[in-house]
């Protein structure tokens, strides 16, 4: 059996699907879940992970647990790395054998960032102290992150974003959940670390494009200078978060904008562009 934190999410969501598809069993685990929110005959468990007696239940009989550790748990203590501690060792009493974290790619390319860096390599820490076998995923920004785009385009078909030519090589949350569905499935896997990307650089203005493709319809793009970026992050961000947010896509480093073939060593096909993720979901944007 298979625990899936975080499932209700951009990655969790698909996880459940792909896993269930393959015929385990699953219990997927969110904040606010019902029954309604997972396929049949998945289990569907509220809990907060804030509290890792909550999670107890789901952790028996278990061999696998996919990690998602949420901006909820963060928020509510000054130590994620010893509640994800603590949780791991709930999870090595009642029997799992395997854990797969989904991290971020700012482990690596902004170690020094309490938000993006050292959060989570604390939480990294816990999950290699933890002595089961492990796998780190380290994607990339979200393809969904254009999702914040969706109301602007259905009113007025119009995306606004600041560093409109910058590109970042975004991820399809999908992706991420295929890959996670192979290390918590496969041999193979355990002691890595893989970081996730997309094919390819896209940028704001050719984010607007695809989405505009994939409605049939044109979507103009408007330039937002930093500051007034700044100021809508921060209308639901913590500044710290938002600062180093807006470094990342206005000023990358070499690191973020590398294409990893990791998504295709693992899954033996390309990456997911961009305008696949448009089209895929362009009922959100209609």
């Amino acid at each position: 059996m298979i625990v899936v934190t975080g499932a209700t999410g951009n990655v969790g969501r698909p996880l459940v699907r792909l896993l269930s598809q393959a015929g385990e069993r699953v219990t997927a685990v969110s904040r606010k879940i019902t029954a309604s929110d997972v396929p049949e005959g998945v289990t569907a468990l509220a809990a907060d992970l804030a509290d890792p007696a909550a999670l107890r239940p789901a952790l028996e009989g278990a061999d696998a647990l996919f990690l998602l550790v949420g901006g909820d748990l963060i928020a509510a203590t000054d130590d994620a790395g010893a509640v994800v501690g603590d949780l791991l060792a709930d999870a090595v009493a009642a029997g799992v054998r395997r854990v797969v974290l989904l991290s971020s790619l700012g482990v690596v390319t902004r170690p020094d960032s309490l938000s993006h860096g050292l959060l989570g390599k604390s939480i990294e820490d816990a999950v290699l102290r933890s002595g089961l076998d492990w796998t780190i995923l380290r994607p990339s920004g979200f393809a969904s992150n254009a999702y914040a785009h969706a109301e602007p385009v259905r009113a007025l078909r119009t995306v606004a974003a600041p560093f409109g030519d910058v590109g970042l090589p975004l991820v399809d949350p999908d992706d991420i959940a295929e890959v996670a569905a192979a290390a918590l499935l496969q041999d193979g896997h355990a002691g890595r670390s893989y970081e996730l990307t997309g094919p390819a650089l896209v940028t704001p203005r050719q984010q607007a494009e695809a989405i505009g493709a994939a409605i049939g319809e044109a979507v103009r793009f408007t330039e937002l200078t930093g500051e007034e970026a700044l100021a809508r992050m921060l209308t639901f961000m913590p500044e710290p978060v938002a600062e180093t947010t807006l470094d990342i896509i206005g000023r990358p480093t070499p690191a973020e904008l590398r294409v990893s073939p990791d998504v295709e060593h693992v899954l033996g096909r390309p990456a997911n562009p961009f305008a696949a993720w448009a089209e895929r979901n362009a009922m959100a944007f209609r």
